[in-house]
């Protein structure tokens, strides 16, 4: 149960007659049950803010939330109307799927309850047209008071209703008659004839005494009236100016502008260097609509896709076409980029066997997600803002109908000259109203009031009567006076949909200029809790002004302040605070921080209890008048990130500040840029060096105050070149108005060398408004596809801007409209954000703009998305919960639940991925894993054929926001390869986020963990060397594809050892390391990362760098086979590190801009150091390829790793009660697709083409539904019958068609015959057959650049033919240090044939002191040795007449020598040179 503040009244309040001065109730008073009753039947826990909402324990969900208003509806009983107890002033806007796009300019449904109408009986509930013709309106024994907008056909959006009370559009022509009106007597005096009505033809709600025509009274309201209009944008500026930037925005994409609004999926491209892609090539199938077979083309990576299109139309004879063509990716709505090449495309890159697209004529497209007139049509206002967040807000229809009751009250008052009481309470509910706050101007005229009251009672106005009534109206004005400047206050301090028809007058501005100190009055903190009164004797605050984390200046007030009450609790200090400072000296993103003291009456200590925070400049404007602040409780304070968006100042919350500003029309005035370079020198060279040497650090908060002294010194002479922008401009000494104007100047004439340099201007360092409107400038420069790369943490840095309509919110919105991929991620990121306590409402807003501009069909895809995600939930919670025995069943029977979900929705998209849509669940497919968090493993049908089903995880328990950035951090590597040329084989799955502690994960076909490798061994598998090399020989019986393998391998496995070590991936062991039969590794479960391992014991788990093991060695080289494959290893190993290192910046600003995530083990500058420590920037590539070659050495020697995975696979057996495989019910985090599933059903000859060597088009289909078509010669059919009858000599195989036995003419026509039966016979057969690997790699495993099956074996790396001894060295020179690196040896023995364990002697000749000795490591027993060591001799003045002498020795044994003439040598190039097998 939700607990919220008192109820503004009570049930007997709205009842006739009912004029006693009720007591006050506590803000936490329980009624009989404990609880206090809201006037709800339901309450929405997603509103889980800590300050007002207690208590909720069960699992929620907003959209599914009982939608309040539906009680007028049609279908509810009249007797659960009746006897409830009216609402508070909150309204609740839950996600009601059916109503939110069919509002238009009707506002939302209001969260009354029916007791909340005068007379509920005399109100039809079932008239479906409340305003038509037939109903008579005009009854005169009936009420329809202000409620009555929460008539059904309103909350359904009947677009042609104009009637609306306490809005700005009430049609004149249907007054509103309060003839039973149940707010107080004598409202209408039947005697007299009056007629008490709201009537408003000017967009105004007056509510006051309107007399009729003929009474002799004035018709203007009396000057008590309080005049209400509506604020479709807001009523605060803020508001007004997000509302109306996201109305441009959405209006610059019009719906019939088809260049933005296509409604197709792009698929996310990339684009490479022309020579990156060089002569690969893709083997696709094309479907058109002119044949019902595909077309199969051999295309270069480096094809652009409309050449592709003109091609394919010129095969099916359809060049020219008029319209413009398209081919999609089969399975997906995915869309190839027409200007792209097909190797820049993502979804074209992954390891498959055959590349599948579909053509398509604009025509025959729909644009199934496109924006339509009807979504341009609509307006963004408040109702729209506030309607996705769930919040408590007060509305005009609350506030409304609590003023009318007042106006009865003083209508009875200045008729009677009694009832003074009622008008007091009826004041104090309207305070309720508006966050319990009560002004010592709404005080004071309460007090006059009373006093009032109290001389009539003394008579001492008795022989004078119209001075006691002027009197009155006197105190009444001014009571009203205050209750007006309270609202006008309540809506420009917190987002509300109304305001006063006329704002009060202010105050005269008060002199002050930039000049002035800062001042302010803290006048009072309202509605304290009674639990707080009971508990604490005294009450203090302190202030404080703070810059990007920093505290400016504090000043705490020691002045104790005891509670008092009035009406409520509270605490008035009424204090003037002045800071000793001018406010030139601030800078414009100052923010005031105030914390609320208490004294605690039992320990005597003073503890904070809660705090607020206000930008000084909210707009270009000093902040001015009176404001109020929620305050939020200080459990939760954050200690340095202080932003606008961190609290929700715009929502009311229990306990408020009310702060006195001083009245001024204050502008902050822009500093201008200026250079001062009067007493500079230019730097010397070394200087320079020394600038870039200090850049190395890349991270502002990575670098001291002193070397950001110097970097500032030079900052004139720093640029793009030797440092960066972000760590010349964050080593600013200040940020007062001379330093920020020569920081402009550096911004002025910097020049970005990348726009991804730009990232670390947007942290939590760099508040600027200005500095962040440059970096975004520079982000735009990047297309959407590589927008989409960053988006996470671009999210995570929208809580730094300072308004909600800043460069970077509208950059996100423009985007998303252009591209539906951005618009669906920046969705979930936005709306897995809302799960941060602080930056929630922020959150929220922001997520209700991206609704808004993507338009109700992509809308009705989240909902969807939504339900689905919450169907998920539910079934894994029961599951988890569920004992042992029923867990099966339990999942069984829950999964008609998802059965029924798309029975009414028929399609939905995946969350993982927009272009994937499904249309079902095959549930014998489903299961569950029995990790700990009993994840399950859904099979998704796919709704695009043919294609095969779609295999996810849903997890809870985990945050998978980790996984989502060291997965993102991975693909940024990858990309960062690509670029350079070397693909690394990586596989890279999809993870997404969709809630706290819950998500999807994408399950990869045809993959194992490499604990269940081990498990096929025995129980010492994990110790064996030949595990994964017998393990690929089994799914690889020819040597072609496992020579394929090998090189998957390879690459896969030294690109996850670079990022599995920069990242300090942890708790790695074999059950979260993955085999894909063609060759690929790859890694899962990166739950610990930047180190954090575990330990047990004391002692950490992973004490290897990475997981590099003896039995990958023992693959990559066959065995010892192949012993050089091993320096190639090494080599690719180091190359990517390098590779990886020179980005060094782009890396640190992705981790550092999501310091402030809530990430559990990214929350600190040491988790950037540990990073940053094994990046190393600062070496020379020579240098870190040592440093990293000495990891692979330790990781290859480092035995706790294999004997971990020993005791994990004892453990698993232990937990499964056998050493055999099992189904995925009973084997954890098994990520593994079925065999059966990646078995062939059927192959069919569907044709053949006429070369000089036909070529037959097969149909592939396997058993789940994935088709694939291949080309085969007959040739090759024949020896896959060889091969078969050498691997089953005892089977009976079907008879091949060989050549002699068909008749020369038609030849080619017979075969497709006879080879059809052949297949037949063949798949149809023995299992052990059509199963087999010969089968399946003959028909299924295709390389993505090469035909497997041609190639006899694969080159990993440069290979020599030379078996001659062989030493490989790399030698610079600088300035007088000369460095020399042993990279390798080779060919290596000592005189009996033996392998040396060598040690290499360098020698620099003429060395007449014999001081040049240098020596390596040894590396045991090696003929081909590893070292990437470095030799450095520093001070040779000269490589003239200089000699190096190296000489391998083996335990003092020699092996052999060289000499190298250093005068003649190529340097910084790698270079073999001969081992002679004498001293030279």
């Amino acid at each position: 149960m939700a607990y919220f503040g008192r109820v503004p009244f009570s049930q007997d309040e709205f009842h006739e007659g009912q004029a006693e001065d009720q007591a006050s109730y506590s803000m936490y008073h329980s009624d009989s049950a404990g609880q206090v009753s809201l006037g709800f039947d339901q309450i929405v826990d997603e509103v889980s803010n800590e300050i007002f909402f207690y208590g909720s324990s069960h699992l929620h969900h907003p959209e599914e939330d009982f939608f309040i208003a539906d009680i007028f509806g049609l279908n509810v009983p009249e007797q659960q109307l009746c006897g409830q107890l009216p609402v508070t002033c909150g309204e609740l806007y839950p996600g009601h799927l059916s109503s939110r796009w069919q509002q238009d300019t009707v506002s939302p449904a209001i969260g009354f309850r029916s007791s909340f109408l005068s007379d509920y009986r005399n109100f039809s509930v079932v008239d479906s047209y409340p305003y038509s013709e037939e109903r008579e309106i005009y009854r005169r024994n009936s009420v329809i008071p202000a409620a009555n907008v929460f008539d059904s056909n309103v909350e359904r959006g009947n677009k042609n209703l104009s009637f609306q009370i306490g809005f700005d559009n009430v049609d004149a022509q249907y007054p509103v008659f309060l003839d039973n009106y149940p707010f107080g007597q004598g409202v209408r005096d039947e005697g007299r004839n009056e007629e008490a009505c709201l009537t408003n033809t000017s967009g105004r709600l007056s509510i006051g005494p309107i007399w009729p025509s003929g009474s002799g009274h004035d018709r203007e309201p009396a000057v008590w009236s309080i005049q209400l209009v509506e604020a479709n944008r807001g009523s605060n500026e803020r508001t007004v100016a997000f509302c109306n930037a996201v109305g441009k925005i959405r209006n610059a994409y019009p719906a019939y502008d088809l260049k933005t609004n296509t409604g197709k999926i792009w698929s996310v491209a990339t684009r490479f260097p022309d020579h990156i892609l060089g002569k690969s090539k893709f083997r696709i199938s094309i479907w058109t609509d002119s044949s019902p077979y595909p077309l199969l083309i051999t295309q270069n990576a480096g094809c652009v896709t409309h050449d592709l299109i003109v091609e394919i139309l010129h095969c099916t004879n359809q060049y020219p076409v008029q319209e413009e063509c398209f081919l999609s990716v089969c399975g997906s709505d995915e869309f190839l980029q027409n200007n792209h090449t097909l190797g820049s495309h993502e979804s074209l890159r992954k390891p498959t066997t055959c590349i599948q697209l579909r053509l398509h004529i604009t025509t025959n497209l729909k644009q199934s997600l496109a924006r339509t007139h009807e979504d341009d049509q609509r307006q963004f206002g408040v109702n729209q803002l506030l309607e996705y967040t769930c919040a408590w807000r007060l509305t005009r229809q609350n506030l409304v109908s609590i003023i009318m009751k007042y106006r009865g009250q003083v209508e009875y008052l200045l008729q009677n000259e009694h009832g003074v009481d009622d008008v007091i309470e009826a004041a104090k509910a309207i305070c309720s109203a508006l966050c319990f706050v009560e002004t010592r101007d709404i005080t004071d005229a309460v007090k006059k009031l009373r006093a009032v009251l109290l001389a009539k009672a003394q008579n001492s106005l008795q022989s004078v009567e119209m001075p006691g009534k002027a009197l009155i109206e006197d105190a009444v004005t001014e009571l009203s006076m205050a209750i007006s400047y309270l609202i006008h206050v309540y809506s420009s301090s917190f987002d509300a949909g109304f305001q006063l028809a006329s704002i009060p007058k202010s105050p005269s501005c008060a002199d002050i200029s930039l000049d002035s100190q800062f001042s302010f009055t803290v006048y009072a903190a309202h509605n304290i809790p009674e639990t707080w009164v009971n508990s604490y004797k005294a009450f203090s605050f302190s202030c404080s002004l703070t810059y990007a984390g920093k505290t400016i200046c504090q000043v705490k007030i020691c002045k104790n302040i005891q509670p008092k009450r009035s009406f409520f609790f509270l605490v008035d200090w009424n204090e003037t605070i002045n800071f000793p400072l001018r406010l030139k000296a601030l800078p414009r993103e100052t923010m005031l921080t105030i914390k609320l003291l208490g004294v605690n009456s039992a320990s005597k200590n003073t503890e904070v209890l809660a705090w607020t925070c206000s930008p000084l400049y909210p707009k270009q404007r000093f902040i001015h008048g009176t404001v109020l602040l929620s305050m939020t409780l200080y459990s939760t304070f954050p200690t340095t990130m202080i932003a606008p968006g961190i609290c929700s100042t715009d929502i009311a919350a229990p306990v408020t500040l009310q702060i006195d500003f001083p009245e001024t029309n204050l502008e902050f005035i822009q500093p201008e840029p200026e250079e001062k370079r009067d007493d500079f020198e230019e730097p010397t060279k070394e200087c320079l060096k020394h600038i870039a040497r200090l850049s190395q650090t890349h991270s502002l908060l990575l670098l001291s105050e002193q070397k950001g002294r110097v970097l500032w010194f030079y900052r004139y002479y720093c640029n793009n070149q030797n440092c960066s922008l972000p760590l010349v401009l964050g080593s600013a000494p200040s940020w007062d108005r001379t330093t920020v104007s020569e920081m402009y100047a550096v911004l002025r004439r910097w020049r970005f060398s990348n726009p991804l340099e730009a990232l670390g201007l947007l942290t939590f360092s760099f508040p600027d408004q200005d500095i962040r409107r440059t970096a975004v400038q520079q982000i735009e420069n990047l297309s959407n596809d590589e927008l989409l790369e960053y988006l996470p943490q671009l999210v995570q840095v929208l809580k730094f801007e300072w308004s909600l309509e800043s460069p970077l919110v509208k950059l996100l919105l423009n985007r998303s409209l252009q591209s539906i991929q951005v618009a669906h991620q920046l969705y979930w990121l936005l709306k897995n954000a809302q799960n941060e306590a602080h930056f929630k409402m922020w959150y929220q807003k922001l997520l209700a703009a991206l609704q808004f501009c993507a338009g109700e069909t992509l809308n009705n895809e989240f909902a969807k998305e939504r339900k689905l995600i919450r169907i998920l939930e539910d079934i894994a919670e029961k599951v988890k919960t569920a004992s042992d025995p029923k867990r099966k069943e339990v999942l069984k029977m829950e999964l008609n639940r998802l059965q029924q979900f798309f029975q009414e929705v028929k399609v939905c998209r995946l969350p993982l991925n927009p272009a994937l849509v499904v249309q079902g669940i095959e549930a014998d497919s489903c299961s569950y894993f029995t990790s700990n968090a009993f994840p399950l493993k859904i099979s998704f049908i796919n709704a695009n054929v043919p294609s095969g089903n779609i295999n996810i995880i849903f997890k809870m328990g985990d945050d998978l926001r980790q996984d989502m950035l060291v997965l993102q951090i991975i693909r940024a590597m990858d990309s960062i390869w690509l670029q350079e040329g070397l693909d690394m084989q990586m596989i890279i799955y999809r993870c997404l986020s969709t809630g706290k502690g819950q998500g999807l994960v994408q399950m990869v076909p045809d993959a194992t963990t490499l604990a269940k490798i081990h498990r096929k061994s025995g129980l010492i598998g994990p110790l064996k060397e030949n595990t994964i090399k017998k393990w690929f020989r089994h799914h690889h019986p020819l040597e072609s594809s496992y020579q394929e393998a090998i090189r998957n391998f390879f690459y896969s496995c030294a690109g996850w050892c670079v990022v599995t070590f920069i990242l300090g991936v942890c708790d790695r062991h074999n059950d979260n390391i993955m085999l894909t039969s063609a060759g690929h590794m790859f890694h899962i479960d990166f739950g610990r990362f930047l180190g954090h391992a575990q330990t047990f014991g004391g002692i950490r788990r992973d004490r290897a760098p990475f997981i590099f093991t003896s039995e990958m060695e023992y693959f990559i080289t066959e065995g010892g086979k192949n012993p050089q494959r091993f320096q190639e290893f090494v080599e690719l190993c180091c190359r990517a590190y390098n590779t990886v290192r020179k980005h060094s910046q782009l890396l640190l600003n992705l981790l550092e801009m999501m310091l402030h995530a809530g990430l559990p083990e990214l929350n600190s500058i040491q988790d950037l150091k540990y990073v940053y420590d094994n990046l190393r920037p600062q070496d020379s590539d020579l240098q870190a390829t040592s440093y990293f070659t000495r990891k692979i050495k330790e990781s290859l020697e480092c035995f706790p790793v294999r004997l971990n995975n020993l005791i994990h696979t004892l453990v698993q057996m232990s937990v499964t009660g056998s050493a055999k495989p099992a189904t995925p019910e009973t084997v954890p985090q098994e990520w593994i697709m079925l065999d059966a599933e990646k078995a062939i059903a059927r192959a069919t000859i569907l044709g053949f083409n006429k070369k000089p060597d036909s070529l037959y088009l097969v149909q592939v289909v396997q058993t789940c539904n994935v088709v694939t078509f291949v080309e085969k010669s007959f040739d090759q059919f024949s020896k896959l019958h060889s091969h078969l009858q050498k691997q089953f000599p005892s089977h009976a195989l079907p008879e091949f068609p060989q050549s002699w036995h068909l008749p020369f003419t038609d030849l080619e026509h017979k075969r497709v015959k006879y080879l059809n039966l052949y297949l037949k016979q063949l798949l149809s057969g023995s299992r052990k057959l059509a199963n087999n690997e010969l089968v399946l790699s003959f028909f299924l495993n295709w390389s993505k650049n090469t035909l497997a099956e041609e190639l006899s074996s694969v080159i990993l790396g440069p290979q020599s033919i030379d078996h001659k001894p062989g030493v490989q060295l790399v030698i610079s020179y600088e300035g007088t240090q000369l460095t020399i690196m042993l990279k390798h040896m080779r060919n290596i023995r000592l005189p009996d044939g033996s392998a040396p364990s060598a040690q290499a002697e360098f020698y620099l000749l003429p060395d007449p002191d014999e001081v040049s000795l240098r020596k390596t490591r040894t590396v045991p027993k090696s003929t081909d040795p590893t070292y990437n060591e470095i030799v450095v001799y520093d001070t040779v003045t000269e490589l003239k007449g200089r000699i190096l002498k190296l000489v391998v020795k083996s335990k003092g044994t020699f092996v052999g020598a060289v000499n190298i003439r250093l005068s003649s040598v190529q340097l910084n190039e790698e270079k073999w040179y001969p081992l002679g097998n004498s001293i030279i």
